[in-house]
């Protein structure tokens, strides 16, 4: 398997997800519902965005300590234009069909707001800046973001100074829950309220999640420059960090599963709802993403020497699970997958919106067919290769 084969298939296993969930119909279809989020306050948006951290500190970690700083820094600049670039492109490409297709303008209206070509120009400028961010476009623009200041950071990791970066990065955090990004927010809400009322739209809070890319840079960081050997930190004979993971995740699930059924009282959901706030990246959510992470990766590193034939058989699942080559193939070319599922995901709401509703056994099939359109951008960039 290529060196970066389980991870590749880690990022193509979020990335179907995403698309699954990102799928509106007009009325619930069966696999939303199965799905891990259902089961724990984890979901795919954090996996990806914690992974593409990671890669940047294994790539471009490795490409800092050979090739300097400078062209270090170069590197992971180009890529965040080049990204820019693609989430402009995507933006562009369906404002044009909003022009073009009959009844568009309705039918993305709760995604796109009053947002058209030419339109508002104090709204495209918003969309250009980040500041308006059409619905589920929102996981590319702060990857962009991060990116920019990601150099730095990086450098520091390597230059042993973690322990810096963590604090920062968890008291930014901190900062986040507190809600102190309005100081900010919220007089550049109002600079760029366009004519349908809406001004600054972001699902994500930045503070908030910059922990996520930021503890998998660091990660990938300490891996490049061999601070760190995974197999040494989990290993089949200390089982003690899954076990943790494990009760974690089991104390959660009941939780979160009521909770996606509206099976809590209300004083509980009330609570719930203060500490796991999704677009902040709530407390409940980092709890679960650290268990989550943690128990994954002791299963995949540790798993498959464990004395017992129970954890090896679930650890050849899991490793099996991602080295399907068909979630390598999206993973390796995560990014632009991203983007072009952006484009899958508003077409068939179109189609939904102006012809549905449509039986169970279509929305599976428009699903699946989803899913294996996935894969056009990736091959097409390997044929090129």
């Amino acid at each position: 398997m290529p060196r970066y084969g389980m991870i590749d298939g880690l990022r193509g296993f979020f990335l179907v997800f995403m698309l699954i969930n990102h799928l509106v119909f007009q009325g619930d279809y069966w696999m939303q519902q199965v799905n891990h989020n259902k089961l724990a306050f984890v979901e795919d948006a954090q996996g990806f965005v914690f992974l593409s951290g990671l890669m940047i500190g294994l790539v471009y970690g490795r490409k800092m300590l050979k090739l300097g700083y400078e062209e270090g820094r170069a590197q992971v600049w180009r890529r965040a234009f080049q990204l820019y670039r693609y989430a402009m492109g995507i933006v562009v490409a369906v404002l044009v069909a909003r022009a073009l297709l009959p009844g568009a303008g309705v039918a993305w209206g709760n995604w796109l707001g009053h947002t058209s070509l030419p339109g508002d120009p104090l709204r495209l400028a918003a969309v250009a800046t980040f500041l308006f961010q059409p619905t589920v476009m929102d996981i590319l623009p702060q990857y962009v973001l991060y990116m920019l200041v990601a150099p730095p950071v990086l450098r520091w990791c390597l230059d042993g100074r973690v322990a810096l970066v963590a604090t920062a990065s968890g008291l930014l955090w901190v900062a986040g829950q507190l809600g102190l990004q309005h100081v900010l927010t919220d007089p550049l809400g109002r600079w760029v309220t366009s004519t349908d009322g809406q001004g600054l739209r972001a699902s994500f809070n930045l503070l908030g999640w910059q922990l996520v890319f930021f503890s998998g840079l660091i990660a990938g960081a300490l891996t490049a420059s061999g601070r760190v050997v995974w197999g040494k930190v989990f290993h089949a004979d200390d089982a003690t960090p899954a076990i943790a993971a494990l009760a974690t995740c089991l104390f959660f699930a009941p939780l979160r599963f009521a909770s996606a059924y509206g099976a809590l009282p209300q004083w509980l959901i009330d609570r719930i709802d203060t500490l796991g706030i999704r677009g902040d990246f709530g407390p409940i959510y980092l709890l679960n993403f650290v268990a989550a992470a943690t128990g994954l990766a002791w299963l995949l590193i540790a798993g498959p020497d464990h004395r017992r034939p129970g954890v090896r058989r679930a650890a050849a699942v899991a490793r099996g699970l991602f080295s399907l080559s068909f979630l390598r193939l999206l993973g390796r070319h995560s990014l632009h997958v991203y983007v072009w599922h952006v484009a899958i995901v508003y077409a068939v709401y179109y189609v939904d919106q102006r012809h549905g509703p449509y039986a169970e056994w279509l929305k599976t099939l428009v699903a699946l067919g989803g899913i294996a359109l996935l894969s056009l951008p990736a091959l097409w960039r390997e044929r090129r290769a």
